[in-house]
């Protein structure tokens, strides 16, 4: 893997609209990274969850669209915070077509 330094270097000979490539790149594969949500093998069957728990994106998003207030969740899961849920409600819009799958699948389990 290339050093920062030679990724430097390689960028000073770039014209301005492979920069700007380059730049839409790191900007498209940031655009899918959600601070606060992690997918660990053998965590969750690798399903999305909240950082330091074992708390699915999935179930926060299926009691949500159940009605269940954020409140009510902070209650319910104390290792919780309101930053958590802004993450989760972000990564669930992001991936609405993921949330319906698990949701399914874990109803009918």
């Amino acid at each position: 893997m290339a050093s920062l330094r030679e990724f430097e270097e390689l960028l000073g000979r770039l014209s301005s609209a492979e920069k700007a490539q380059v730049l839409k790149w790191v900007v498209q594969d940031l655009g899918d990274a959600f601070p606060g949500i992690e997918s660990r093998p053998g965590v969750c069957g690798g399903e999305p969850c909240i950082v330091r728990t074992r708390i699915p994106v999935w179930m926060l998003e299926s009691a949500r669209r159940q009605g269940v207030t954020e409140q009510v969740l902070l209650a319910a899961y104390p290792a919780l915070r309101a930053e958590d849920l802004v993450n989760a409600w972000h990564y669930a819009r992001a991936h609405a077509a993921e949330m319906d799958l698990q949701i399914r699948e874990n109803e009918t389990a």
